[in-house]
């Protein structure tokens, strides 16, 4: 009988787009739904941008373009990472992917033979496990719990860090936890990496332009800059243009790995799309004002997200302090019943949030942290308040 590759047997769809498309189908059969599922923007790039591709569109050559990216592209990149206070980059530093999930799982495949060692702090994003997994690398795991902010110390990267840790996974921002690292956190991490010469070093920042209190945006090789020999770092458009389903993402690193990304792209996508690329461009290097604006707008929603989730009895909720998310415990509740159902683990949680409350939240098992959830707070303004009214009604009424 005919079967499929083993990888396969590792490979699982994506927790969050699971219950996103649940969602969707029930507000299709006419449910009233509101979702705090996905991690999606809720706004739009500039008129600039959609100027540039009607340019583009004008000008299509229709031919295949570099594996790399467009050397526009890539200069384009180039004055970003400056402005992110990077330096040192040229052209062969840099590659692109459809997307930075994309980027990631080529970073996978050139770093990772299968069998190696990959480490990275839970809660994690989903994708960094799944991708692991169908490369077949081995995982371990950094147990950071809202008790300490749901963020890494150094004491704990210097226990986990041996010489067969082939890739640490770095995530600031983060995406669930929306928790930010100091400039003092992430020296005191960087010196631990400087004594680990064996490590490579991935850090997805690609919510680093969405900083809450003046807290501010900081790296590894911005404080330690003999780490940049072997760190990659990736971005993308998605977050800071509000362009998700343009898929383009970004990495800027040591040579040899931005070749060996370029050279996967060749077999896997051969280029991005000359339309994209021109998209991208005009996002990078046009007015950044929209970025700044929703910045500030996501500000605010935080700051009644969690006042809303510290005021509901039994919630835990670390204060968020960049991206657009907020990841509670909730573990208070499991054991309680509603109606019928016992609220046994925040799956149960999530479901019975949905099917009693029309309220959608991705379970925090699917990040590696069981006892919590995450809330999107991207949804249209209008459906903020009453989403968070409903959550906390569900909450009260659970015996």
């Amino acid at each position: 009988m005919l079967q499929l590759a083993q990888r396969m047997g590792r490979a699982k769809p994506s927790a969050i787009m699971v219950i996103a498309e649940k969602a969707k189908a029930l507000k299709a059969s006419g449910r009233d739904v509101i979702s705090f599922s996905i991690g999606v923007p809720n706004f739009l790039p500039g008129p600039h941008v959609y100027e540039a591709v009607r340019k583009a569109l004008e000008h299509d050559s229709g031919q295949y373009g570099s594996n790399r990216g467009s050397n526009e592209l890539l200069d384009a990149f180039l004055k970003h990472l400056q402005q992110a206070g990077f330096s040192g980059y040229a052209r062969e530093n840099l590659s692109t992917g459809v997307g930075a999930k994309h980027v990631l799982y080529n970073l996978a495949e050139a770093l990772l033979d299968e069998g190696d060692e990959i480490a990275f702090p839970t809660p994690y994003w989903t994708s960094y496990m799944d991708i692991a997994e169908i490369v077949g690398a081995r995982v371990k795991l950094l147990p950071c719990p809202p008790t300490q902010g749901y963020k890494l110390t150094p004491q704990q990267l210097d226990a986990a860090l041996t010489p067969s840790t082939r890739v640490f996974l770095f995530n600031n921002p983060s995406n669930p936890t929306g928790m930010v690292y100091t400039r003092a956190e992430i020296a005191a991490l960087a010196e631990v990496l400087v004594r680990k010469p064996d490590t490579w070093i991935i850090t997805d920042d690609i919510y680093h332009r969405m900083v809450f209190d003046g807290l501010g945006y900081h790296n590894f090789v911005h404080l330690r800059p003999e780490l940049t020999e072997r760190t990659i770092f990736v971005d993308s458009l998605s977050k800071t243009y509000g362009m998700p389903g343009w898929r383009v993402g970004f990495m800027a690193g040591p040579k040899a790995v931005a070749t060996a990304v370029t050279t996967l792209n060749s077999n896997h996508i051969t280029n991005l799309p000359e339309i994209v690329t021109a998209a991208a461009v005009a996002a990078l290097t046009g007015p950044q004002d929209v970025t700044a604006r929703e910045c500030a707008d996501f500000t605010r929603r935080r700051d009644r997200v969690h006042a809303a989730l510290s005021a509901i009895p039994g919630v835990s909720c670390p204060r968020p302090q960049g991206a657009f998310y907020a990841f509670p415990d909730i573990s208070a509740f499991f054991g309680k019943r509603c109606g019928d159902q016992v609220i046994a683990d925040d799956v149960a949680f999530c479901a019975a949030l949905l099917e009693h409350q029309g309220v959608a939240c991705v379970p925090g098992s699917a990040f590696g942290e069981p006892r919590a959830l995450r809330i999107s707070y991207t949804c249209p303004a209008a459906q903020l308040e009453p989403g968070l009214q409903r959550i906390a009604a569900f909450c009260a009424a659970l015996v």
